[in-house]
C-alpha cells in the first residue's frame, strides 16, 4: 500500500508545470469498471516497444487484454473520465515464467503497459503526460450505469474508438487494497508509475463473467482487432466508489532497440502547447457500434 513517506507529506502542497496539487495526488468516491479478456501472446507482445517490456503470460499461455475506465468524481483537478486500454505485462530482460509471474509482482515487475489512454478533460492530459509520462490525450467518453450493466465507449475525432460493457455483479462485497504498476513510453523511454487504491467490489470470474467488446478502426486502437482476442472475459469488476492515491514517485529508463528507431515517438512538444482546461468534449454519439464487436 502507500509508502510511509506519501503519509508524512499529506496536507501539503505542491505546483508542477502550473498544476497546483494537494498532496496526496488523490481521488475520492469515483466508480469503475475493469475487464480483462485473453489474446494471442504473441500479437499482443509485438505490440509493447523497445526490449524491456513482455506480455504477461496466463497459465493457458494467452496474454491478458485489461480495460479500466475510472469515472473521477473528486480529484485535485476536478472531474473526468480516464479509459485505460493495456497489455499486461512483466519488466524485465526476457519474459517472465507463467504463474510466477502472479506470484512475485514485485520480482518481475509485473504491471500492465498502456497502450491507450483517452480522458475527457485537457488539465489531465497535461499532468498525466507531462509530467507521469502517461499517453494521455482528450477524446469524447461517457461512463454508463444502470441496474444491470455498466458501459463506456470512446470516440476521437467523430470516429468510434471503442466500447465496453459489463453486466454488473451483483454485490460490491469484497474489500480490496491493491497497488499496482503502469507502464507507458513517453520521449522514447520508459515510464513506470505507481498507483494504489481501495474500494468494495464485486468480481465475476470466467464462466460468470459477462461482457462485450467493440473495437473501431480508429487508428488507435484498430491494431487491436488483429491478436485474437477471446470475447469472453476472464473476469469483470465493478466498484462503485474507488478511492485511490497515484505516487508522486515514478521511474523511467531509456529504450532499447535492436536497430535505431527511424521515428521519434511523441515527445514534450506534445505537451507544453496545452491549457488548464477541465471543460469535456461532447459525449459520444455514434449508435452503429454493434459492427465492430468482437
Amino acid at each position: 500500500m502507500p509508502p510511509k513517506r506519501i503519509k508524512r507529506y499529506s496536507g501539503r502542497h505542491a505546483l508542477v508545470d502550473g498544476i497546483p496539487y494537494q498532496l496526496p495526488v488523490s481521488s475520492s468516491d469515483s466508480p469503475a469498471l475493469m475487464a480483462g479478456f485473453s489474446c494471442d501472446w504473441e500479437k499482443a507482445n509485438a505490440l509493447l516497444p523497445g526490449n524491456e517490456i513482455h506480455a504477461m503470460k496466463l497459465p493457458n499461455g494467452r496474454a491478458a487484454l485489461l480495460i479500466t475506465v475510472i469515472n473521477y468524481l473528486h480529484t485535485s483537478i476536478g472531474r473526468y473520465i480516464e479509459y485505460s486500454i493495456a497489455i499486461a505485462c512483466t519488466h524485465g530482460s526476457k519474459p517472465a515464467p507463467r504463474l510466477l509471474n502472479a506470484l512475485l509482482l514485485g520480482h518481475y515487475g509485473t504491471g500492465q503497459y498502456i497502450l491507450d489512454l483517452p480522458v475527457s478533460s485537457e488539465i489531465s492530459v497535461k499532468g498525466g503526460k507531462g509530467i507521469w509520462g502517461m499517453p494521455k490525450h482528450q477524446a469524447n467518453l461517457d461512463f454508463n450505469e444502470t441496474p444491470e450493466t455498466v458501459s463506456s465507449q470512446y470516440e476521437k475525432d467523430g470516429q468510434f474508438a471503442f466500447r465496453i460493457e459489463i453486466e454488473k455483479p451483483r454485490s460490491p462485497s469484497i474489500r480490496l487494497k491493491v497497488g499496482a504498476t503502469n507502464y507507458c513510453r513517453f520521449r522514447n523511454m520508459l515510464m513506470a508509475s505507481y498507483i494504489y487504491f481501495e474500494s468494495k467490489a464485486g468480481i465475476n470470474l470466467f464462466g460468470k463473467a459477462r461482457g462485450k467488446l467493440f473495437i473501431g478502426d480508429h487508428p488507435n486502437v484498430a491494431q487491436l482487432r488483429e491478436i485474437q482476442i477471446n470475447p469472453d472475459p476472464f473476469f469483470t469488476t465493478f466498484m462503485p466508489k474507488t478511492n485511490g492515491i497515484l505516487d508522486d514517485h515514478f521511474q523511467c529508463w531509456f529504450m532499447t532497440y535492436d536497430s535505431l528507431p527511424s521515428v521519434m515517438p511523441e515527445g514534450l512538444e506534445s505537451v507544453y502547447p496545452l491549457g488548464y482546461g477541465e471543460d469535456w468534449l461532447a459525449p459520444p454519439s455514434i449508435t452503429d457500434y454493434h459492427k465492430y464487436r468482437i
